[in-house]
């Protein structure tokens, strides 16, 4: 059976690549917009499922991955920046305090119509950063298509005090723990 990763994101490639599993890569291309009153974490259990049923639908013999992630610091999620600007905001915001990222998994079986669905939350304190400190590690690190504009798995872990939760791979956007437990209910075995 095919695996397939409903995702264009590289940083997801790079995680699963760590199973050594063979897989293939397709964007699901779906309106990720929160719906009116939506909590972040139902929004990323939501759409890593509605990203998975849409690959499905070109892919009707496999299994498929789907995930979302977003950043949340007290009620307000930070999504991606895009820009330098809104990524400076976000981490001036951040300093000193507590964000919680929220991704949402799916493994979707396209042939029985099963989805088993989960949500992994990750949380990150912040060091307390000067003005000069944010625009240094933008300047380095360019983050501007990562949620909450850092990148963890570089100099990002630099911003931090300490980090929270079972699995550090949840950070980056692909809860690994949990998939290799989902993969294995649904016959896949990784070791």
């Amino acid at each position: 059976m095919k695996l397939i990763l409903g995702s264009s994101s590289p940083f997801r490639r790079e995680l699963l690549d760590r199973l050594g599993l063979d897989y293939e890569c397709d964007s699901p291309e779906i309106d990720e917009s929160r719906l009116e009153g939506e909590t972040a974490e139902a929004m990323v259990m939501r759409l890593a499922e509605a990203k998975a049923r849409a690959v499905a639908k070109r892919h009707p013999d496999a299994l498929i991955i789907g995930s979302d992630q977003v950043a949340v610091l007290g009620e307000k999620i930070l999504g991606k920046p895009g820009t330098h600007d809104k990524a400076f905001e976000q981490l001036k915001t951040a300093t000193g305090q507590l964000v919680i990222f929220q991704t949402g998994l799916c493994l979707y079986d396209s042939r029985s119509d099963i989805a088993q669905l989960d949500r992994v939350p990750f949380a990150v304190q912040f060091r307390h950063l000067s003005d000069e400190q944010i625009e240094h590690y933008l300047q380095r690190e360019r983050p501007y298509n990562c949620a909450g504009s850092f990148k963890s798995e570089g100099l990002g872990i630099a911003l931090f005090e300490r980090m929270q939760g079972e699995d550090p791979n949840a950070l980056i956007g692909l809860p690994l723990i949990r998939l290799v437990s989902m993969l294995e209910t649904a016959g896949v075995q990784v070791l």
